[in-house]
């Protein structure tokens, strides 16, 4: 039974996961190298879902206080996944009408990226925050490996089936492949999401105080600001590249729309391959923290791999540095994400989900930013396209290089023991 949870809770991860396939693997690329719309602006809409994500802080504490028809999570998981599903297929849209009529276009892509992020953010610190209901603290690492191994695999499926289905490329079957892919996710939704959480599961009493205060628990803990920073750089410079390595290997190396869409699915196997490899290997001699360092340390191999292969136009190096920053955000993921899941305390999981998710969507914003205002800042100053794009990876590298050196201080026991409860901060509070 535990294993069927498990399993429904990855359809609902999968689900999302299909979107940013659309729209960082496939539509990035078409805006950036097909449309020629700017970088920049292409960043700006992208990172416009990540301008609501403090609202996951809120919604985490929120959903624990107050269920919906009994429910804690379902409500606002089935809520956020509609919209995703929504603003994703209607993004082709705004592209297509950003390159004909610019500022209608605009307007238009403002809209539709705000609908994507609204129920990004809404389903995604539910369904974390139902892991963290349904599971004991015990099984959560094998819960995420098993999340995060059916994303891998449906990111490799959708990317290869994204590619073909576009080739040859014509607008309208854009719009039908987005929509098909909406469809996909619904169903999924509908799979994973009926009937998982139990219905009038109460949450604690200490779950029931203002949203200031429930701030204040968060963030009057040392640790607790530590990790979120440490989770911001980690996290933009794993989740940066999404924006630039399609568009970047059309750039320097002439690839067309499938063999672009399939960078993602040599990401997505090296992922895998990391994620298997950890789970079933390296974790029965290797804790979460050094864990997460090899990761790390891979994935920063890999990302200057990818930028030097630009700089000495040797495309010989694109995909083994693909593949290596692969296996390294593969264990990275898999050890971050059980270590956010320590991070928490299990009166206050949805709180603390909250503020790792609005960590994780503040590093995907910065991260598309720093892509797109990056390539085009460089460009301007250096006048190459594949030497800005090198550039922007390697001060990704750069920023994974220095997460890495503020992990060595984060211990989740220390979080633990500094972690107040809800009563006392307010009491802290009042007397303040």
């Amino acid at each position: 039974m535990s294993l069927v949870k498990t399993i429904r809770l990855g359809f609902l991860h999968v689900a999302l996961a299909i979107t940013f396939v659309a729209i960082n693997g496939v539509l990035n690329r078409l805006m950036i190298h097909d449309l020629a719309i700017p970088a920049s602006i292409v960043a700006a809409l992208v990172v416009l879902p990540y301008v609501l994500s403090p609202m996951q802080v809120w919604l985490g504490a929120y959903s624990d206080r107050h269920p919906l028809f009994g429910y804690r999570r379902t409500p606002y998981i089935a809520v956020g996944l509609i919209l995703s599903m929504g603003g994703m297929a209607l993004t082709p849209y705004a592209a297509l009408l950003i390159a004909e009529q610019f500022w209608l276009g605009l307007l238009v892509g403002l809209g539709v990226f705000l609908i994507w992020g609204i129920g990004y953010n809404l389903a995604v610190v539910g369904y974390l925050s139902l892991a963290g209901d349904l599971f004991p603290e015990r099984e959560r690492s094998r819960v995420i490996a098993i999340m995060w191994f059916m994303m891998i695999i449906s990111l490799i499926i959708t990317a290869i089936l994204m590619g073909r289905a576009l080739e040859p490329y014509s607008d309208a079957q854009l719009l039908r492949v987005f929509a098909l892919a909406g469809l996909t996710g619904l169903g999924l939704m509908l799979l994973g999401l009926v009937g998982l959480e139990p219905r009038n599961h109460a949450p604690s009493s200490q779950a029931r105080h203002s949203q200031q205060d429930a701030l204040r628990a968060v963030f009057a803990n040392s640790q607790a600001r530590l990790f979120f920073v440490y989770l911001i750089l980690l996290l933009t410079a794993l989740l940066g590249p999404d924006l630039l390595l399609e568009p970047f290997g059309a750039q320097a190396f002439g690839m067309n729309v499938e063999q672009t869409t399939q960078l993602t699915a040599t990401w997505g196997g090296a992922t895998l391959a990391a994620l298997l490899l950890y789970g079933l290997l390296l974790n029965r001699w290797m804790t979460k923290k050094p864990g997460a360092l090899l990761g790390g340390i891979l994935a920063t191999i890999g990302l200057c791999t990818i930028g030097l292969s630009g700089i000495l136009e040797i495309q010989a190096l694109f995909l083994p540095g693909i593949i290596t920053f692969g296996l390294g955000t593969g264990i990275a993921t898999s050890t971050n994400l059980a270590l956010m899941l320590d991070m928490t305390t299990p009166e206050q999981v949805g709180l603390f989900i909250g503020a790792w998710g609005f960590a994780d969507s503040l590093a995907r914003g910065a991260g598309s930013l720093l892509g797109g205002l990056g390539l085009d800042i460089l460009n301007s100053v250096t006048g190459n396209t594949t030497i800005s794009y090198a550039g922007v990876f390697l001060i990704e590298a750069l920023m994974l290089a220095v997460s890495l050196v503020m992990l060595r201080s984060i211990n989740i026991q220390a979080f633990r023991e500094e972690q107040p409860t809800l009563t006392q901060v307010v009491a802290l509070a009042g007397d303040t």
